[in-house]
């Protein structure tokens, strides 16, 4: 660590000598331990270390920016030379400047040594459990990874905060495939700590494969109607993203067309529906220890018993608005659960979809979405029925929250967030007519 709070002095001494009067920089290295795998065979095995540093300068109110993948002198300087020539060449802004000093801290998190060993023979062993247990599930590809780093953020008032974490993830891409059908690919992706875990038995994966074997037998929707979407937990997690970008980040609120955007302190959406930031939780894998404006990150409600407790605001775009800095920039996202079971919020449906996957653009400036809902089921008279080939769904994500039909009792920990299924209504369903 001592490399790269040398590292971080140097850049910033180099930023204030070249004419900067404030400056902030991060230094960090790390390696990474990576098997791939494709269409079911092992494909790459490969180490990967690096190291870098972004660094910003602020000169006569002007921002210049810059980054670097080494830390050997020349490059740096070169990097610093660049940064001092975008602020020159920059729009003076007065809401910019830098973290306040805090209290100086070093974190420490996670596995911080790789069992290689143990971690290959759990892939093998989900390769094998596919093989045997779902021979209708093709390994698109497999991305499982040890990635282990040190970081350390400083500037000149006086922060200097250190980080050093690692974890282990897998990224698993399938479809399911027989003699007459292929279902549309998904995803699911889990981080975790024990490098033995069981991956298909972690967060959904069983269940998502379990449900890709039967998208094989897909119908198309035909006809039209407006009811309750319920979302997977994964779907969920997409949802909620874009919500939380889309009304409470930094340009809706720097524009001005969040419609959110007076309502802090007022009710937004259901009484049921609970949205914090968990960085520093003992569920999430790592986390965020430190903010990418460079302070100490902390948990926070972003919507709490259906109001609005927090904007999720950079350092830059709470001063450019006046309203009050996030305190995280982690997407270390919980939708609380609620007290009813996936089963009985079913039950209490008479037309719906059960969305797994959704594709769309990004939505309007009001709310108004539309894209397809790919590994989905129809959900008729309280029971889920037949798969669906894809099928169009459409509303509006500020309506939709304040129609919480349900909020599942089960959640899933995906190792970097933790999600429920959830049931809004006033969903539009359409198909082929």
């Amino acid at each position: 660590m001592d490399k790269l709070k040398k590292a971080a002095e140097y850049i910033l001494d180099s930023l204030i000598s070249s004419g900067g009067d404030m400056a902030q920089v991060s230094v960090s290295e790390g390696r990474v331990e990576e098997f791939n795998v494709d269409a079911g065979e092992f494909s790459l095995i490969r180490s990967v270390f690096n190291s870098g540093a972004s660094m910003k300068v602020i000169k006569d109110m002007k921002k210049g920016t810059a980054a670097v993948n080494q830390l050997d002198k020349e490059a740096v300087d070169n990097a610093v030379a660049e940064c001092i020539t975008a602020a020159e060449t920059g729009v003076k802004d007065e809401a910019l400047s830098i973290a306040e000093k805090e209290e100086n801290e070093d974190f420490v998190s996670g596995a911080l040594s790789p069992d290689k060993e143990k971690f290959f023979d759990s892939l093998l062993k989900f390769i094998d459990d596919v093989k045997e247990q779902f021979p209708e599930i093709m390994l698109e590809q497999v991305i499982a990874s040890y990635s282990y780093g040190k970081h350390v953020v400083a500037n000149t008032n006086g922060v200097l905060f250190t980080e050093e974490d690692g974890s282990y993830s897998v990224s698993i891409m399938y479809s399911a495939h027989n003699d007459t059908a292929v279902t549309s690919f998904n995803c699911v992706v889990v981080d975790y700590l024990d490098p033995s875990q069981d991956i298909l038995e972690a967060a959904d994966v069983r269940l998502m494969l379990e449900r890709a074997v039967e998208e094989l037998k897909a119908e198309p929707f035909t006809g039209k109607f407006t009811g309750t979407a319920v979302f997977s937990p994964a779907c969920l997690s997409e949802f909620v993203s874009t919500i939380t970008d889309s009304f409470t980040g930094d340009m809706s609120l720097i524009e001005g067309t969040s419609p959110w955007k007076d309502s802090l302190g007022k009710k937004v959406a259901h009484d049921d529906f609970n949205v914090s930031v968990i960085p520093l939780s003992d569920d999430i894998v790592c986390g965020e220890r430190i903010t990418s404006d460079g302070y100490k990150a902390e948990n926070f409600d972003v919507i709490k018993d259906g109001v609005l407790e927090s904007f999720c605001l950079s350092e830059y775009a709470a001063r450019k608005t006046g309203l009050p800095r996030a305190k995280s920039s982690s997407g270390c996202i919980r939708v609380k659960s609620g007290k009813k079971s996936l089963d009985e919020i079913i039950k209490n449906i008479e037309n719906g979809i059960l969305v797994c996957r959704f594709s769309g653009g990004e939505p309007a400036g009001n709310g108004d979405f539309s894209g397809v809902a790919k590994n989905s089921f129809l959900i008729k008279d309280g029971k889920i029925a037949q798969p669906l080939s894809e099928t169009m769904i459409s509303g509006n994500l500020a309506l939709m929250v304040k129609c919480v039909e349900g909020i599942s009792e089960e959640s899933v920990n995906y190792g970097t967030c933790i999600m429920p299924y959830a049931a809004f209504g006033g969903i539009t369903v359409s198909g082929a007519n």
